[in-house]
């Protein structure tokens, strides 16, 4: 039985979070939180609570067994990007990009 989660428009770059959610890939749930718990980026805290999301889904669809829920799959995309300007000297402007991100994490249960 598989899980899900979404966070849709988190105010972090798509590249940086990719980083964080590569190294839980494929791992199970409580190594994947033991990572996220110590890994120094502000993007490991929001994917660690989205990870504890889908776990309380798939406790709530009735899984089997949750120590055998793994990572299946956890994907970042690209969301909107808020653009702002910001004045320079003599009468510039600068271009500022603040993106968003879309992260999607599906957990599964290992065969035995």
């Amino acid at each position: 039985m598989e899980s899900s989660a979404k966070l849709t428009f988190a105010r972090l770059s798509p590249r940086k979070t990719r980083l964080v959610v590569d190294m839980v890939r494929g791992k199970g749930i409580q190594d994947a939180l033991t990572i996220l718990r110590f890994s120094p980026q502000p993007s490991a805290k929001l994917v660690s609570k989205l990870l504890k999301s889908a776990v309380a889904n798939a406790e709530q669809k009735g899984a089997a067994d949750l120590d055998r829920l793994f990572v299946k799959t956890i994907c970042v995309d690209g969301g909107a990007v808020l653009k702002r300007f910001v004045p320079r000297a003599m009468g510039r402007a600068s271009k500022i990009r603040k993106p968003t991100s879309h992260i999607t994490v599906v957990l599964a249960e290992k065969n035995k």
